[in-house]
């Protein structure tokens, strides 16, 4: 080649042809940091809630089933410490589950009948109580004590009509029936496998994912039902100390209906904070249509003194190794678990937050699963559920 040839420009096998100015910068590439990261975080969120809501869609589709199984765990998360004890005693894995789920058929229906017969026998006093109280808050607020008034007439009226149609609608009440028999014994089985088999959880999930993922998704369930198994204990043993002492002070006070006033403070002792104000609430309105404003001022001092005790005494002592979850995020679980499932979604709404903030701690490399167990979590080969 001569020096009058121009160079030969073609590019050789090796070398990857040559590209216009700035063709290599991806498309996104002219974005400032900022606008990429906050696009990033974007895309992130809306998948995390696209996911979610898909999860609780379904969780909702197939409530006959999902609504079962989450009461057998949170059943399971409170009748798991009996397990070792009844090993320590001779008796085998099945047998120990099938007395410990017959002693949980009489407790809860004993607990049930009391409550139920309860609530029978006081429902005719609290509804005539709760009229008075609107009529009297009506002569003294004016017209927002009218509104109130009508406000408790409708609660009333739609009490005495769901009455009334669950007496009247046979077949309905038949399918009810059957719902929530089915739903018992579903749970009810559900439990008696929990307990029996629960110890090979670990070596299950061990056979399908292989070494830290295996023992990453069982961190992450030990910690979730290690925070269910302390809500339940502590939740159940503060229902019955308010219920208790709310009961005795209006047995003191006179105050009609005493008992199923007390049966619903133990009921909303499962919905916090929401639970306890209208269980409290309908106790001081039922003092004031009884007994005037110095009962109803006696009432309203024992519910507060009673849940000032629970705030600053019974859960910080019952429950702060085990619930740690900020007042904020309880209201907001319990408003839009009633949101999305109605009054089960408002109960199942604390446990199962408490759930996931338990795996997300383990997520995040916050927890320490070994010292969770050794404070009453299951152990994969030990003796819990």
């Amino acid at each position: 080649m001569s020096a009058a040839d121009p160079p030969d420009r073609r590019p050789s096998p090796d070398q990857p042809p040559a590209r216009a100015p700035g063709g290599d910068r991806p498309p996104y590439g002219g974005l400032p940091p900022a606008v990429r990261t906050a696009a990033a975080w974007s895309i992130a969120v809306i998948l995390f809630v696209t996911v979610g809501a898909l999860v609780v869609y379904a969780f909702v589709a197939l409530r006959a089933a999902t609504i079962p199984l989450i009461m057998a765990l949170l059943g399971t998360a409170l009748l798991h410490p009996v397990m070792p004890w009844l090993l320590r005693r001779g008796f085998g894995r099945g047998a120990a589950a099938a007395l410990t789920c017959v002693v949980l058929v009489v407790a809860v229906g004993g607990v049930i009948a009391l409550l139920v017969n309860s609530l029978a026998h006081s429902a005719p006093q609290i509804a005539s109580s709760l009229r008075d109280a609107g009529n009297q808050l009506a002569d003294w607020l004016g017209p927002t004590g009218a509104r109130i008034q009508d406000s408790l007439k409708n609660a009333a009226g739609e009490g005495t009509s769901l009455v009334s149609s669950l007496a009247g609608g046979v077949l309905s009440g038949l399918g009810v029936a059957v719902q929530l028999i089915t739903s018992g014994v579903l749970a009810l089985a559900l439990v008696f496998f929990f307990l029996r088999d629960g110890h090979r959880t670990g070596d299950t999930v061990r056979a399908y994912l292989a070494g830290h993922h295996a023992e990453t998704v069982i961190d992450c369930g030990q910690e979730a039902f290690f925070a269910m198994s302390g809500f339940m204990r502590g939740t159940t043993i503060i229902a019955l100390i308010d219920a208790l002492f709310i009961t005795i002070g209006l047995l003191v006070l006179g105050v009609p209906g005493a008992p199923g006033l007390g049966a619903l403070v133990f009921i909303g002792a499962y919905i916090p904070f929401i639970g306890a104000f209208l269980s409290g609430t309908v106790a001081v309105l039922v003092a004031l249509a009884d007994g005037g404003l110095a009962t109803a001022l006696w009432a309203l001092g024992i519910v507060l003194a009673v849940q000032a005790i629970e705030g600053n005494v019974l859960q910080p002592l019952i429950q702060s190794r085990t619930v740690q979850l900020h007042p904020a995020t309880i209201m907001f679980a319990v408003v839009a678990g009633a949101g999305v499932a109605g009054a089960i979604g408002a109960l199942l709404a604390v446990p199962l937050s408490a759930a996931g903030v338990g795996i997300i701690s383990v997520l995040r490399g916050t927890a320490e699963p070994g010292t969770r167990r050794r404070r009453g979590a299951p152990k994969p080969d030990g003796d819990g559920a």
